[in-house]
């Protein structure tokens, strides 16, 4: 039961060379969607061992499913270029565990990085995300952002994927901005409808369940940093819901 590796990238010079060069000890091939990156991406996906495909953006989902074809192996090895495999999940995979199981995805616990430091708080963990699949039976979803996939039959795992995605609180929140715009546009397209109270319930529920249920109050000034920026995150996003509502009603 061979691995196909997979990941979507743009601009990601920093990271794809170690991203690819890692998952060949593991997959038998790694395609990576480019989406005609500026810098170097392309290059040096090329030099790790990597076969690179050029597509315009569609969105998370649609890019991911857009490279299915070109992989070979049922099972999918979806790593983002700034992801890794932790010990555990390395081990899991290269000793083939999910094979004869009745599973064919598995969610990963992600462990995000604010540049070298675990955040273990505020909701940002366990963060579990299905990075492995088969094809046959299993699907990235037509989500623009934060896609899922969607399975016949899932497995939650206490596997670990290790994610270093942001070097700043200002890499942070301009990331942050850019996924709002893009889940407004969706909940707009899906007919999902927002009034005025609503960027402020949400970001008030969000900024609760992130400081107080998952115990942001307990790690300081970064606790109360990260509960922000989860509240900042749902306020946004349905703020611009509200405003691409009233940009269609004025018309």
């Amino acid at each position: 039961m061979n691995i196909s590796g997979l990941v979507i990238a743009f601009n990601e010079e920093k990271s794809i060379f170690s991203c690819v060069e890692a998952m060949l000890k593991l997959c038998e091939e790694v395609i990576v969607i480019d989406s005609f990156s500026s810098d170097n991406t392309v290059a040096l996906a090329q030099k790790a061992g990597a076969k690179v495909i050029q597509q315009t953006f569609l969105g998370d989902g649609p890019q991911r499913a857009f490279g299915l074809p070109f992989c070979k192996n049922n099972w999918i090895l979806n790593l983002d270029a700034d992801e890794f495999l932790d010990e555990d999940t390395f081990k899991f995979l290269i000793e083939k565990e999910y094979v004869n199981q009745p599973y064919d995805a598995y969610n990963f616990r992600m462990i995000n990085h604010l540049g070298k430091k675990r955040i273990v708080h505020s909701g940002w963990y366990p963060d579990y995300t299905c990075r492995f699949f088969n094809k046959e039976t299993a699907q990235p979803s037509s989500s623009k952002v934060h896609q899922r996939i969607v399975a016949k039959n899932l497995k939650n795992t206490n596997l670990h994927v290790l994610h270093f995605g942001w070097q700043s609180y200002a890499h942070i929140i301009a990331k942050k901005n850019q996924y709002t715009t893009w889940q407004a546009e969706q909940l707009f397209e899906q007919g999902k409808k927002a009034n005025v109270l609503s960027p402020v319930t949400h970001g008030l529920s969000a900024f609760f369940k992130a400081y107080i249920l998952k115990k942001g109050i307990l790690y300081g000034v970064e606790g109360l940093s990260f509960s922000l920026i989860q509240s900042f995150f749902s306020y946004t996003k349905y703020l611009k819901l509200l405003f691409l509502q009233n940009q269609t009603a004025t018309s």
